[in-house]
């Protein structure tokens, strides 16, 4: 069976109060939703976040021509071949960002072709799994809101919970304070969201709230110095986790090689699709380094626990924060004691795509991957 069509459509949604990390302001997420056609009519789906990068023009430059008219069946071979064709672009960044978003697309659109669910597909079984929370959005949320959002989180079964840094760590500090004070024997975590520039200025900011006993400190500096990590984590008594937006070709190996990280953060739509995320994990389980997945929570949850990975914790924006609204219409966690029961066995990732969301939105669709989607892909 033949791939006939790689498509793209852009998704942006503004969002009602913007997201300050300092002086990366964000007023808008937008999303990759990419479609894979094959000769039969099946098509799989899959979908990223952008980061304002030119996702639909890389596919359709570099990517599609690698695909279209080549067979579904066996799938590693093609993303090997694309992402040789173009080192330059393909090896890391928003290259390997499309590059993952087509992969994880062709292995739905295979699942779909065959009948079967990913565990079927895949051979492996789904499990419950620890569930975190992401709150505190937007970042400028007052030390009091996130604590009253966390009680509600606990009244429904959660008590793992995720906050980002705010415009300052003032606030910072009062938010993490917050949490802890009502949720002193949950797991919280922190994410830096790589604002911080030095190993000095994260380390000089985790000894002032070392006491609260985080679950970790995440993307504690921009990427691309493993051993500027490595100091982190040798002068942190928190745990560092480090990844999930760093997909490329040096990706989980310079971290591991370097020792930097307690928990190694993965990402199959930055990562390498689900291709690369097999390598990733299969690393990671050499290193004896623990896993966990951002994000995705729809994906993830699939993927983790097949592979082998039944403890890792999956990610859940909270619906109508912004945090990750192409989620919030989709199927929703049933929690309990914090963790998460499997989602509904599907064909492929099954109904993932909330078609009237996504054309509430900004919309760019330029290749109609929207036109006639299968009512067994539509939530």
């Amino acid at each position: 069976m033949k791939i006939t069509n790689v498509r793209v459509a852009t998704i942006n949604h503004i969002l009602p109060v913007p997201i300050i990390y300092r002086n990366w302001i964000m007023d808008h997420r937008e999303f990759a939703l990419v479609r894979v056609d094959l000769e039969d009519g099946t098509a799989g789906f899959a979908y990223g976040l952008t980061r304002d990068g030119p996702i639909a023009a890389i596919v359709r430059r570099s990517i599609e021509p690698c695909y279209v008219g080549r067979e579904i069946d066996d799938l590693k071979p093609l993303f090997y071949g694309a992402l040789w064709t173009n080192h330059a672009v393909h090896a890391a960044g928003i290259g390997m960002r499309a590059l993952s978003l087509v992969d994880i697309a062709c292995w739905d659109a295979l699942a779909r072709y065959e009948g079967k669910s990913f565990e079927k597909l895949f051979g492996g079984e789904l499990s419950e799994l620890p569930a975190t929370a992401i709150v505190g959005y937007p970042p400028t949320m007052s030390p009091n809101e996130l604590a009253q959002q966390i009680i509600e989180l606990q009244a429904k079964g959660w008590n793992r919970f995720k906050i980002p840094i705010s415009p300052d760590l003032d606030l910072s500090e009062a938010r993490l304070r917050a949490a802890r004070e009502v949720a002193p024997n949950d797991w919280v975590g922190f994410d830096i969201n790589m604002v911080l520039r030095t190993s000095e200025a994260v380390l000089d900011f985790e000894k002032r709230i070392r006491d609260l006993q985080l679950g970790w400190i995440e993307d504690v500096v921009p990427p691309g110095d493993a051993a500027m990590v490595a100091r982190v984590r040798n002068g942190s008594k928190t745990p560092v986790a480090m990844g999930d937006e760093q997909g490329g070709s040096y990706h989980p190996e310079a971290l591991l090689t370097a020792n930097a990280v307690d928990i190694i953060r993965v990402d199959a739509t930055t990562n390498g699709g689900i291709t690369g995320l097999q390598n990733s994990l299969a690393r990671a389980r050499a290193a004896k380094v623990s896993v966990s997945p951002h994000m995705f929570p729809h994906l993830h949850s699939r993927l983790l626990p097949i592979f082998g990975f039944k403890d890792a914790p999956i990610e859940w924006g909270i619906p109508g924060t912004g945090v990750h609204p192409m989620d919030d219409g989709l199927e929703q966690p049933e929690i309990l004691n914090g963790f998460m029961r499997p989602l509904t066995s599907s064909i492929g990732l099954g109904k993932i795509v909330d078609f009237d969301w996504i054309t509430g939105q900004q919309v760019s669709d330029e290749q109609g991957a929207l036109l006639g989607i299968p009512d067994a892909c539509l939530k």
